[in-house]
């Protein structure tokens, strides 16, 4: 049989695959090492008292044949879809329905899947640096092109972010039919102010493109002058479809949860130039190819919507925040140019003496023991940066802070 060819296009290894093979050839030449893990963004408290209450039930519910639940809707129970609505959208004014909203398994999931809504001779936007799966997907897709020298796709529009524009991209002069923004960001954590949205908005509506929106760290955003929902910009529900996650806000990395609000002002043309709904194409690929998101999960995530559980969520991002607030702090008085860790989890650092991002990566790990992610693997100016992230314990971070900061005193 014929493979996706396009499969083969991409580097051999996804990033964090990369830094894990790294970081244990370390470990197994220097096995009295005590590693301190800052890379990969997974999450380390553990789970709302009152989320693992609301499983408890769920699966209690299991276990009765009177209340069993088997295939759910492919959109999500409409307990958790009208509680996303009444509160993450209409309490803050803004006019999004429970049926405007689709569950799924995570934030990642959908950013992958939803590329088989829109045309495979699509141009797609990406900020650089960026999430990879923006780019690894639209390569796995046909929607790259051809590998350039610099490791950049032929067919793919970069927005460039670097310190001089705050790492925030800015409305490209050519066209792209699909544009993938993130913010808070990952890597950098910067956050697009109203004025940036309503650029992207606007460039939207004048080019007929689709925003596809990140916003899985919105909850870090503290600064009520930052938008957290790209449908605080009016006009967003005709260009937008926004992706949010329970994962990093409320420990859901090993439960996996989130959702994709799919406006019903939203539109697309097909090859006659009709106009369709794109809420309707992604019912339909959901309902084909996913089968929706567990109940007892879903019970646990509506949960988060109690009185306790937006306490625990509140609290569980302030003390990430903090973290991220220690590293900031330390590596500026260390002497790094530091970007981010206010409003996001994610802090973004800046080598001191014109390195690599691996060479960073490989200083790091010899001098402090500790693993960080080289900013080569977020797209090519990324490069001469590395990512450190508050998502650990308040030990550990003190530590690898420690760690730093006596190295300088040294």
């Amino acid at each position: 049989m014929r493979i996706n060819d396009n499969f083969e296009k991409l580097p051999e290894s996804y990033l964090f695959s990369e830094v894990a093979r790294r970081l244990n050839e370390y470990k197994a030449a220097h096995p009295e090492a005590d590693v301190v893990r800052m890379d990969i963004g997974d999450v380390t408290l553990p789970i709302a008292g009152c989320v693992v209450s609301a499983m408890h039930r769920a699966v209690e519910d299991m276990a009765d044949a009177a209340t069993f639940h088997g295939y759910g809707p492919e959109q999500g129970y409409s307990f958790l879809r009208d509680a996303i609505a009444a509160t993450d959208y209409q309490s803050r004014g803004i006019g999004i329905d429970a049926d405007e909203i689709f569950i799924s398994d995570g934030a990642k999931s959908d950013l992958g899947n939803l590329g088989d809504i829109y045309s495979s001779d699509s141009i797609v936007a990406v900020a650089d640096p960026g999430y990879p799966v923006y780019v690894d997907s639209a390569v796995m897709s046909g929607r790259g092109g051809d590998r350039l020298p610099d490791g950049r796709w032929s067919r793919i529009v970069y927005l460039e972010c670097n310190a001089e524009n705050g790492f925030r991209p800015a409305v490209p002069d050519v066209h792209a039919d699909i544009v993938i923004l993130c913010s808070p960001s990952n890597p950098t954590g910067a956050v697009m102010t109203r004025e940036d949205l309503r650029e992207w908005v606007d460039y939207a509506l004048r080019e007929k493109s689709l925003i596809i929106f990140d916003s899985a760290y919105e909850a870090f955003v503290r600064n009520p002058s930052l938008p957290r929902s790209i449908y605080e910009i009016e006009g967003a529900e005709k260009v937008a479809i926004e992706i949010r996650s329970f994962s990093k806000t409320a420990g859901f990395t090993g439960l996996r949860c989130g959702y994709t609000v799919v406006p019903k002002a939203l539109t697309g043309t097909d090859a006659s130039g009709r106009e369709v709904s794109l809420g309707k194409l992604w019912n339909r690929r959901q309902c084909t190819k996913f089968n929706g998101a567990g109940y007892v999960v879903q019970r646990g995530a509506e949960a988060l919507y109690s009185s306790e559980g937006r306490e625990s969520v509140r609290n569980n991002i302030d003390y990430y925040l903090e973290n991220a607030g220690i590293i900031r702090r330390s590596l500026s008085q260390a002497g790094y140019a530091v970007f981010g860790g206010e409003d996001s989890p994610y802090v973004w650092i800046k080598g001191k003496n014109g390195e690599s991002s691996w060479q960073l990566f490989g200083d790091m790990l010899e001098k402090y023991n500790i693993s960080c992610t080289p900013g080569i693997g977020f797209g090519v100016s990324g490069d001469g940066y590395i990512r450190l992230t508050g998502f650990n314990s308040r030990e550990n971070t003190l530590k690898a802070m420690k760690r730093i900061c006596d190295g300088r005193e040294k």
